[in-house]
């Protein structure tokens, strides 16, 4: 049978799997340590918050190009047929919030 290894090669084979075990445990060691958990953490929080933020910027963008559309011709000037009522709702408003609150300090 030519299996048979000498002692010297198992005391390399020995010692080989003791570096491989020192090398996993610096491993774990890293990974486990409380500030390499928080990073993680942080890291993970700061990912999920920059995705949210680009949604969100997505989103906001369009609602934009939504309303600039209906109040923009393609040619880029503006539609005064749906600006002016909007415009007049909004005086009144303001006006009717204005005469409000004047009455509530009298």
């Amino acid at each position: 049978m030519s299996d048979a290894r000498t002692p010297a090669q198992i005391e390399a084979d020995i010692s080989r799997r003791r570096q491989e075990l020192a090398v996993t445990l610096d491993e774990i060691g890293v990974r486990m340590h409380p500030s390499t958990i928080v990073g993680d953490a942080k890291a993970k929080v700061a990912a999920k918050v920059d995705h949210t933020a680009g949604r969100a910027y997505v989103a906001a963008n369009r609602l934009v190009s939504d309303v600039r559309a209906r109040f923009v011709t393609e040619d880029g000037s503006p539609r005064l047929d749906r600006i002016v009522p909007v415009a007049m709702v909004a005086v009144g408003v303001i006006g009717l919030l204005t005469v409000s609150s004047r009455r509530r300090k009298a």
